[in-house]
């Protein structure tokens, strides 16, 4: 999925609709091959079989209407969800609660809340009002801090302007905390120099500043309740594969004790991954990813089952995993891109409380 600078990888809003419609028509076309496919090789065998059994002169049997009935009527399945989800589906905000026990929390965090976000591309917005409601039900959440974990626009900070007064709106008791994800370098854009690239990052850095988000780039904050503390972590971006590799968690951890109870934001969870779950030297008790958003498509019943093409590319791509005692939230993204639109994976607001696990022995 990467690209070069020399190469637009993200399209203007109306492209993006363009393609949509694309997309629809093609997958359902798909649907109708394969499935006529399939026919046509029971049909070779069942003309085969009566060729040599006498039974028929006629090589290949008649195509059977109600099959091709059914097919029409399966591809119209993806068809309609995917014109109805670049029509509703794509600002279908829910809200997702999670609570995770932990033996070595501190007593005073007993109960504290973090709302996530990720993935916002404001680019690819094109609704005032259904942003506005987004941000709305981030802050009737009233969680104790809100985590920011990448992706902030498409390409080019300019993108996130008309959007700066809504996202300034976000509060929580201990603000709001951010992370750059890799749209957020203008990788995957040409730029007249590697100055104007670079000032498009500092740009992006400093409006992130004036929205009164607290920007993390490999370094962390210590957060006090009670006389007790845990340990916020930011990364810059860290991909598995051909992503951004700009995170250093070493620096990032610098004096952060293994004993601290830790929260790691970083963008891809591949960094979970590849890095992270098996760290001995360092106790990263839980880690805010984002970046699949769950592909914007798939089917979803909460608690009892989740697919998503997406899943044969990250092993972690939505909601909560657990491996040696430590654990992930993947949120499905707040915005969306490419494809504009959602299908069965809904724009997410992650909502997690951190409990004191009791002993009930």
């Amino acid at each position: 999925m990467v690209t070069s600078m020399q190469s637009e990888r993200v399209m203007s809003s109306s492209k993006m609709y363009i393609a949509g419609a694309i997309m629809a028509f093609f997958l359902a076309k798909f649907f109708i091959l394969v499935f006529m496919f399939g026919e046509d090789i029971v049909r070779f065998f069942v003309g085969v079989y009566s060729k040599l059994t006498g039974s028929s002169d006629t090589f290949l049997p008649s195509r059977r209407k109600f099959v091709s009935t059914i097919a029409l009527g399966l591809a119209a399945i993806p068809f309609t969800s995917l014109l109805v989800g670049m029509v509703r589906g794509k600002y279908n905000y829910k809200v997702l609660k999670y609570a995770l026990e932990f033996d070595d929390l501190p007593e005073a965090f007993d109960g504290f809340t973090i709302t996530q976000i990720s993935d916002v591309h404001s680019g690819s917005f094109d609704n005032p009002g259904k942003v506005s409601y987004g941000i709305d039900l981030i802050n009737e959440q009233k969680s104790d801090v809100i985590m920011f974990t990448g992706d902030l626009v498409n390409n080019k900070s300019e993108e996130m302007l008309p959007w700066k007064s809504l996202f300034s709106k976000l509060e929580a008791k201990e603000g709001v905390f951010s992370v750059l994800g890799n749209h957020d370098y203008g990788d995957y854009v040409q730029w007249e120099s590697e100055e104007a690239k670079a000032k498009n990052l500092s740009d992006l850095k400093n409006l992130q500043s004036e929205m009164g988000w607290k920007l993390l780039l490999n370094e962390n904050r210590t957060l006090t309740r009670g006389g007790e503390t845990i340990k916020l972590v930011g990364v810059e971006n860290w991909g598995a594969g051909g992503f951004k590799k700009a995170g250093d968690l070493a620096k990032a951890c610098h004096g952060v004790a293994k004993d601290d109870f830790t929260i790691l934001m970083s963008h891809d969870p591949s960094h979970w991954k590849e890095q992270v779950k098996n760290d001995d030297e360092k106790n990263i008790h839980l880690t805010l990813s984002g970046h699949t958003h769950g592909m914007q498509f798939g089917i979803e019943i909460p608690g009892w089952f989740k697919w998503s093409p997406v899943k044969y590319r990250y092993e972690n791509w939505a909601g909560i995993y657990e491996e040696f005692g430590r654990y992930i939230n993947v949120n499905r993204g707040f915005g969306f891109i490419g494809y504009p639109g959602r299908v069965g994976i809904w724009p997410e607001v992650s909502v997690i409380t951190l409990k004191k696990r009791r002993n009930t022995a």
